[in-house]
C-alpha cells in the first residue's frame, strides 16, 4: 500500500510539473504588459515656473504635470483648457507666452522663467520662455503656463 499512495503522489506531482511548464511555454509569459499599447501618440509634459531667467540653473517654483492623450489629466489646474491650446497652437508655443494686448506691467527686470519638456504627439518638445516679471507671466494669453 505505501508504495502505491508514494508512486501516486509522486505522479501527481510530475503532472502538476508538467500543467505549470506548458502554461509558462505557452507564450503566456511573453505577452506585452497591459496598458502598453495605445491607439494615441503620447502627450505628456512637464510644466514649471523657474525664478531667474535660466531655467536650469533658477530656482524652481512650481511644477505640474500635463497629459492629453487619451484624455486631460495630470496635475494641471486646468488640464483641458491647456490641452485644447496646446493642439490648437501645437508646438509654436510662443503663441501662448505673448502677453495679451490689454496687458499693463511695470518694466522692471524681475525674470521668470517657463518650461515644458516632455513628448507632445509622440515628438520630444523642450520649449523655454523667460518673462521679464511675474506680471508678464500673468497677463500671458493662455492657460498652458498659468500653474
Amino acid at each position: 500500500m505505501r508504495s502505491i499512495a508514494r508512486s501516486l503522489g509522486l505522479t501527481s506531482a510530475a503532472m502538476g510539473l508538467a500543467a505549470l511548464t506548458a502554461l509558462v511555454g505557452s507564450g503566456a509569459a511573453d505577452a506585452a504588459p497591459s496598458g502598453t499599447e495605445s491607439l494615441y501618440a503620447p502627450s505628456v509634459l512637464v510644466l514649471s515656473l523657474t525664478d531667474g531667467a535660466d531655467a536650469d540653473n533658477g530656482t524652481v517654483r512650481r511644477a505640474v504635470t500635463l497629459v492629453c492623450a487619451p484624455r486631460p489629466g495630470g496635475t494641471h489646474p486646468s488640464p483641458a483648457a491647456a490641452c485644447a491650446e496646446l493642439r490648437a497652437h501645437g508646438p509654436d508655443l510662443d503663441a501662448l507666452a505673448q502677453p495679451r494686448s490689454d496687458a499693463a506691467c511695470t518694466r522692471e527686470w524681475d525674470p521668470v522663467t517657463v518650461a515644458a519638456d516632455g513628448v507632445w504627439q509622440g515628438r520630444r518638445l523642450n520649449y523655454t520662455y523667460t518673462f521679464a516679471n511675474p506680471c508678464g507671466l500673468r497677463n500671458s494669453s493662455g492657460v498652458l503656463f498659468g500653474i
